[in-house]
């Protein structure tokens, strides 16, 4: 997939504004490669492709997802986190993405989950942390320096949950999951 072809789609089907933020997660998840040694342009295909599903219609976004074997648990918690799941099948069955780490970035990037692979972990963390975020704390999630990817993920998780919870908003098991895997592997790396 030609990467300005996929950025004229991209426009065409997002709000500007949204555009613009898929365009700086795409750099940030750039930067976090070369940072982490992980191959740059999977992950800047996964990055431009998260939120292609976004402003979808909900009617639509379901139809795919039952359509298409998807985890139907997601139909039971509120429609912002179905985008992950269509994006995932338009990026496979209407672009022809093939490449499942890229697929599972762009399916997971809203929840996480445990067992993520180094592509899906950096989309997720630069989904959050991308430049034109806000919010208290950010500037510490953005802090990479000795930090070990499982320990940038474990924060930008943790942050997430928390944010979550804060709002009494169900939180969806596959992020628990990832919540508890990254706890364990820091725990564990302080035990030996």
């Amino acid at each position: 997939m030609e990467v300005q072809l996929l950025k004229e789609e991209l426009e065409r089907r997002l709000p500007q504004k949204r555009y613009e933020h898929v365009l700086r997660v795409a750099a940030t998840a750039k930067k976090l490669a070369r940072h982490y040694d992980v191959d740059e342009i999977r992950v800047e295909l996964a990055a431009l492709f998260h939120d292609i599903a976004k402003f979808m219609e909900p009617a639509e976004m379901r139809t795919l997802i039952e359509k298409h074997g998807e985890d139907v648990r997601l139909l039971t918690f509120h429609h912002e986190l179905w985008h992950a799941a269509a994006g995932r099948i338009i990026a496979e069955k209407t672009f022809n993405v093939s490449d499942e780490d890229v697929l599972n970035a762009i399916r997971y990037h809203t929840t996480g989950r445990a067992g993520m692979s180094p592509i899906e972990k950096i989309v997720y963390v630069a989904d959050l942390i991308e430049p034109g975020r806000a919010f208290p704390g950010i500037e510490q999630l953005r802090t990479l320096e000795g930090k070990s990817l499982d320990r940038v993920m474990r924060d930008c998780v943790s942050h997430s949950i928390k944010y979550l919870l804060d709002n009494h908003v169900a939180v969806f098991p596959d992020s628990l999951e990832c919540y508890n895997e990254h706890v364990q592997k820091t725990q564990l790396r302080k035990e030996s």
